[in-house]
């Protein structure tokens, strides 16, 4: 393990994805369905020359089960949708701060899909993320936010539900299906699946929409590859307090790029939501450092 290279390839992967949010949220002219394609197509030569670079072309895209990518890669395609939507209606702080809800939602659905314990602390950790997401929302759901403002809102929220879900159909792969693989043919069913929005309403591309809709695939797909490769030099309970910088970009990007000021909820939201997550994240490590002690002391005991 390089923990600390680990950590600078998370930190690049978050500030690419932060990079493709502006580039999609400026590109508000065109459809989400339309900006899903160009983020999933465009990012797929930059995945297959990563692969070709390391000699796993085309090793590296052998799957064990078809069905498995396909769940995923929808669950996947229809989370990328809505946050696309909700990045155009509303600011990209905000945004930012509802799909925090990710981690939290991964919680419960590994209690339901997956069988996992949950116990007091995490259970306590999920209701004040919830908390924080609820305050977060509440003024784009009131009648101050606005029509579009609550629409935004609300799939944003559904895409960061959507993406939870395909988070665990990824979990339930793990140990089967490659890394590799899993991002490869989701790039791949995404493209297919966005084809789908093309009798809601295309438009042609002019001047700049070109250069953000294909700079999202690119610096997407490059993000995705520095995410996959952060892992193999550091545990996820190391990476996953970083991931939270994207809080950062998007103040940043939110407050130069669209004059879009963050409100006081909006940060008393993100702060509950983050506190949440990095709780269960740290928590999880410590049980994880726990079990891995108590699974070496009884081989310590049978080899007696």
């Amino acid at each position: 393990m390089q923990p600390l290279r680990g950590i600078f390839l998370m930190v690049a992967a978050i500030s690419c994805f932060a990079v493709m949010a502006t580039l999609v949220k400026s590109a508000d002219r065109i459809p989400a369905g339309e900006t899903v394609f160009f983020r999933a197509f465009c990012g797929l030569p930059v995945i297959a020359a990563w692969l070709w670079m390391r000699g796993e072309l085309p090793s590296g895209l052998r799957v064990a089960s078809w069905k498995g990518h396909a769940v995923r890669g929808i669950a996947g395609s229809m989370a990328m949708g809505l946050g696309f939507l909700g990045l155009k209606l509303i600011p990209l702080p905000e945004a930012t701060a509802i799909r925090f809800v990710t981690p939290i939602m991964i919680v419960i659905f590994a209690t339901i899909f997956l069988a996992e314990r949950i116990r007091m602390f995490r259970i306590s950790a999920v209701v004040i993320g919830l908390v924080g997401v609820a305050i977060v929302m509440w003024p784009q759901l009131s009648f101050e936010g606005g029509g579009t403002a609550r629409v935004g809102a609300l799939v944003t929220l559904a895409s960061a539900t959507l993406a939870a879900l395909a988070q665990i159909f990824i979990k339930a792969m793990a140990g089967v299906e490659r890394t590799e693989a899993i991002v490869f043919w989701f790039s791949l069913t995404a493209s297919c699946f966005a084809l789908f929005s093309i009798p809601f309403g295309w438009v042609m591309p002019v001047g700049r929409e070109w250069v953000w809709l294909i700079g999202s695939g690119l610096v997407g797909g490059a993000g995705q590859i520095l995410l996959t490769s952060s892992y193999k030099y550091a545990d996820a309970g190391t990476l996953a307090p970083f991931t939270y910088l994207s809080m950062i970009w998007a103040l940043i990007f939110g407050y130069f790029i669209f004059d879009e000021l963050p409100t006081v909820p909006m940060l008393a939201g993100a702060a509950l939501v983050i506190a949440a997550g990095v709780a269960i994240v740290l928590r999880e490590r410590a049980l994880g450092r726990q079990l891995a002690a108590e699974q070496k002391m009884r081989s310590l005991m049978k080899s007696g």
